[in-house]
Order: structure tokens, then C-alpha cells, then sequence
């Protein structure tokens, strides 16, 4: 049986030489607000069939032979009204991950809230809804799971949320994106204490967007080092890392006010202690370039090449605590992905030569996921889908083998060999 994931007394065991976890998961998007225009709400795994078809999927993930395996429990089917409980799409679920020897590293809010939070993040009292939600969930695995990610990439979330307003709760400001990004924080804090309060050997696994800001203008350098700043600053939030130091500090207090209360932060602040880090060739590489009449526009090149490296390197930088690789796929022809897979994992192998604690790698999704444009589109769930999986999707949602499956089923099967020994650090 593959080797389960450490509790947290353990956690050194991320950084012994011969230790690796590989993993899988599926994309589980939930937006369930419906558009305005098309009445359309976001759910992947209704959208996927994967609610009809969870225990065929699951039976598909053990075939793998993977440890572990990032699964999202839908809050919203959970807690469909404020004290009204339904578990039926958690504990079936996760009881059949526990029965196939897989470690499930438990998603608890992957950008979409129960409809009942009208304002969303920015309702006052989301903090003490999800650590409820969180700490319900805890106890009913108490001593069998013990990996749970707060919420999956905190930046986006308050980027789609109160940058772009495409989810509620539909600002479109960066002041917007400073306040839910700060309220998603506040969250996050809040879940961290009442999983500890419900066991202490919870490890909180923060899974976070990663993105490389690069110019060759030099009159948008400075913007480019702020883009940069700001990509961590969801996890200096949760860590209570953001005081007068800090470089977006003042940023911070012209947006929001100088009374900006970065205090209770602070005091509720929880380290991480393990970083997932997600990445994607078609979307982690950003270059800041002027278009016409001067307008700031940020182009996205297809990159592979250093790409693995440059984000752990940074991250482990800035933080200095061990990584897994949450999310990382590429789209289109299975001899894209194939390539992908290759290179991506000699880039782990590179990485742990070097002492850089990379401890996991998830291929994500495991099958194709629905585009989020779906939810403001026409045409149906077959136009939308997207293959980036081991398994590809047809328009009647089957499960369709490639030969992904046979290759990471290899790699999987090679353990900490194909991912390398790490050294020992300096």
C-alpha cells in the first residue's frame, strides 16, 4: 500500500531524502450563483457527471497507484441552507478514498460559497460559517484525515471575486480585491484554528496560484515587482506577515485607508507549513507589455521550459517550507501532455537535487474539466469541455484512457526514483 500522508507531529518526513508523495485530483470548480444573463451555475462535478459517477472516478484514481489525491467536498450540497446538514457528498467519497489506501487532501472551498452567504466573502460572519463547516467535516474524520486546504488559491478567488466581479460577491476594484482578499484570509485563519481545535495533527495545506511577472518595458518595471509582491500576498495575509515592512503595505493603506486593520491579522496568524503550488504552462507565465494608446495588457505565453523550477525556487524563497505540486497540467494533444508530463518531472528531479524540499506532484485534473466560460456561454457542456487529463472526456461525458494513464501510472509506480533523492540542505 502506498505510504500515507504525514500527520503533523510528523512533517519531517516531507524532507527525508527517499520520501515523495504522488497524487491526482479533480477539478472542482463550484460557482453556483447563476449568471445574470444565462442562469447558468458552475459546478464541475455536476457538469462532468462526476456526482453520478464518483465511485467509477475513484475506482479510475486507485488504478493509478497513487498516496494521495486532492478532493473538494461541495459546500454548498453540504450545507444547503444555514443549519441544515447533508453529508452525503462528503463521507461517501471520502470513506471509498480511505477504502483504496489514498491519503485525500480535502478541499474545502474551491472559489464558490453556499447561495445563502449573500455577500459571500464579504459577509461579516463567513469567517465563523466556514470554520463551522470546516470543524463539522474534521470531526467526522477525526484521526483518519488529516489534510485539509482552507481554500484553494486565496488571489484568484478575490480576483474573479472583487477584481474582475464575474462571482459574487461582483466587485470590480482592486480596493474590492483588497477586501476580499483580506476577508478570505480572515477565513482561512478561522478554518486553520478550528481544525486544530478538533485534532491538532490537521496539517493545513494552503494551495496557492503561482504566477511569473516578467517586462522588457522598462516603464512598466515597477509595475511588474508590484504584480510580483501580490502574488504571495494572500498567504502574507494568512501568515501575518504584512506590517509596515512590507512591500505593498502602503498600497494597502491608500486603497483601504490608513486605518486599514492589518492587526487581527496578525494575531491570527498560522505559517504555513506546506505550500501547494499551482502552475500551468498556458497560464503561469505573464508578460507585462503596452498595447495601443499605452494601455497596460498582460500577454500569456505558452511556457515550459523553467517554468517548474522558477516558481518553486520562488516560493521556497519567500517562505522556506516544503512543496508539493498541486496542480500542474498542460491542455490540448495527448503528445503535448505526454511531453509535459516528461519534462515536469525531471524538473521535480532537478529541483530535489538541488535542496529544494518539492515533496509531491498531483497531475490535475485527472480527466477534462468544464471551461468556466460555460457558466456565461450558449452552447452546451460538450463545446466546453477542456483536455487536460489523463483521461479525456467525450460529448457523453465518458471517460475516455490515454496514454497518460499508462505513463504516470509508470511514474507513480517508480516512486521517489523518478522524482529523485533530496539533498540534504546546506
Amino acid at each position: 500500500m502506498a505510504e500515507a500522508l504525514p500527520k503533523r507531529s510528523d512533517l519531517s518526513r516531507l524532507t527525508s531524502r527517499d520520501a515523495f508523495w504522488w497524487a491526482t485530483g479533480i477539478e472542482d470548480t463550484f460557482i453556483t450563483a447563476p449568471h445574470a444573463m444565462t442562469g447558468r451555475q458552475l459546478d464541475e462535478y455536476e457538469l462532468t457527471g462526476h456526482y453520478d459517477r464518483w465511485r467509477h472516478d475513484l475506482g479510475l484514481m486507485a488504478s493509478l497507484g497513487v498516496s494521495a489525491a486532492r478532493y473538494g467536498v461541495p459546500w454548498h450540497r453540504i450545507q444547503p441552507e444555514k443549519g441544515r446538514w447533508e453529508w452525503r457528498h462528503a463521507d461517501e467519497p471520502l470513506e471509498r478514498l480511505l477504502e483504496h489506501g489514498i491519503s485525500p487532501q480535502v478541499d474545502l472551498v474551491h472559489y464558490g460559497l453556499p447561495g445563502w452567504l449573500e455577500r459571500a466573502y464579504l459577509d461579516p460572519d463567513y469567517p465563523r460559517h466556514v470554520a463551522e463547516y470546516a470543524a463539522r467535516l474534521a470531526e467526522r474524520f477525526r484521526g483518519r484525515i488529516h489534510w485539509y486546504t482552507p481554500l484553494n488559491e486565496p488571489r484568484i478567488t478575490a480576483w474573479y471575486c472583487g477584481r474582475l466581479g464575474w462571482w459574487p460577491p461582483h466587485a470590480r476594484s482592486w480596493k474590492g480585491f483588497l477586501r476580499v482578499l483580506m476577508a478570505v484570509a480572515a477565513g482561512v485563519q478561522s478554518t486553520v484554528r478550528a481544525l486544530r481545535e478538533v485534532d491538532s495533527e490537521i496539517v493545513a495545506y494552503h494551495v496557492d496560484a503561482t504566477d511569473l511577472y516578467e517586462t522588457t518595458d522598462p516603464t512598466l518595471a515597477a509595475e511588474a515587482q508590484r504584480r510580483r509582491d501580490i502574488v504571495f500576498l494572500g498567504l502574507d495575509l494568512v501568515s501575518g506577515r504584512v506590517d509596515s515592512g512590507h512591500p505593498l503595505f502602503g498600497w494597502l493603506q491608500q486603497m483601504l485607508g490608513t486605518d486599514v486593520d492589518l492587526q487581527q491579522l496578525a494575531d491570527g496568524a498560522t505559517p504555513p507549513e506546506v505550500i501547494g503550488l499551482n502552475l500551468y504552462p498556458m497560464f503561469t507565465a505573464k508578460h507585462l507589455v503596452r498595447g495601443k494608446g499605452g494601455k497596460l495588457r498582460i500577454a500569456m505565453p505558452y511556457t515550459e521550459q523553467g517554468l517548474v523550477e522558477a516558481v518553486a525556487q520562488g516560493y521556497h524563497r519567500h517562505f522556506g517550507v516544503p512543496m508539493m505540486l498541486s496542480e500542474i497540467a498542460t491542455a490540448g494533444p495527448v503528445s503535448r501532455r505526454l511531453r509535459w508530463l516528461g519534462r515536469s518531472v525531471a524538473a521535480v528531479r532537478a529541483l530535489r537535487a538541488a535542496g529544494v524540499p518539492v515533496t509531491g506532484y498531483t497531475w490535475w485534473p485527472m480527466f477534462a474539466l468544464v471551461a468556466w466560460a460555460w457558466r456565461q456561454g450558449r452552447r452546451p457542456v460538450g463545446s466546453h469541455l477542456v483536455q487536460m487529463g489523463l483521461w479525456d472526456l467525450d460529448t457523453e461525458l465518458n471517460r475516455i484512457p490515454t496514454a497518460l494513464v499508462d505513463a504516470y501510472r509508470e511514474v507513480v509506480a517508480a516512486g521517489t526514483s523518478a522524482a529523485g533523492p533530496l539533498r540534504a540542505a546546506a
